[in-house]
């Protein structure tokens, strides 16, 4: 019985998997397709910096409040909400593309709604790995995870940069919109094991930014934590320097 209940939700587990990298590859290569698009209208380096920035911060600031929001709710939900707001979003700049009244600073209100979007998502997704998954396959879990992640960021440039010749800009947000609606299904035909809480869990919840402030005491009373966290900001901010580096020269 055990055996059974585990591989079960290895197989609800394997099933959001394939959903979330289909997306994130749909999303990797809209988010490719219109900085070439912002570059090639303006020819600014600054512009096309600017859209990395609205990817990032929006999702970077709600990031705490967000993850104890989470927590107070279904996590599966949550996921699907912000892939219908994500959807919705390349559907807005699809339309006006195609319309010809796509400008650029639609492009930043759009992606900053999609970075938030994509902060709820990316929690709710990480925290429901552990209730998904048997203790003794999260190693291999967080693997996939990670191997989702990079195949998405290897394969879309090369594959954004065909499609933008033979099915051109829109064919491109038709397939982001799509892999959206793949992932919603996805967590539409499964459940997740939701986290039951006592009357007594429920009186001693925090405030939001009570929850918040926990966090912040909690890693920074782990020096190794907390430097973790530094290196990976620096990592991260040195890679997009050079990154834009790179196209201006």
């Amino acid at each position: 019985m055990i055996q059974h209940t585990a591989t079960h939700h290895l197989r609800v587990f394997i099933i959001i998997w394939l959903g979330q990298l289909i997306s994130l590859i749909g999303s990797e290569l809209t988010g490719f397709a219109l900085g070439l698009w912002v570059y090639q209208k303006t020819g600014s380096v600054t512009h096309y910096s600017l859209i990395s920035v609205f990817t990032l911060l929006p999702g970077l600031i709600i990031s705490p409040v967000a993850g104890a929001l989470v927590d107070r709710e279904s996590r599966r939900w949550v996921m699907i909400f912000s892939n219908c707001g994500a959807a919705l979003s390349v559907g807005a700049i699809a339309l006006l593309f195609v319309t010809g009244k796509l400008a650029v600073w639609h492009i930043y209100v759009i992606v900053a709604f999609l970075s938030i979007c994509n902060a709820y998502h990316w929690l709710a997704y990480s925290a429901s790995i552990t209730l998904l998954v048997p203790q003794q396959h999260l190693g291999r879990a967080s693997g996939m995870t990670q191997l989702g992640e990079a195949v998405g960021k290897i394969i879309s440039p090369i594959l954004a940069s065909l499609l933008l010749v033979t099915i051109q800009l829109q064919g491109i947000f038709l397939l982001d919109f799509s892999s959206f609606l793949f992932a919603i299904v996805t967590l539409l035909i499964i459940q997740i094991r939701e986290v039951k809480t006592t009357n007594n869990n429920q009186a001693d919840k925090k405030l939001p930014l009570q929850e918040v402030r926990f966090g912040w005491n909690y890693i920074t009373a782990r020096p190794r934590l907390f430097g973790l966290l530094v290196y990976f900001a620096i990592a991260n901010f040195t890679v997009s320097t050079a990154e834009v580096l790179i196209l201006r020269g």
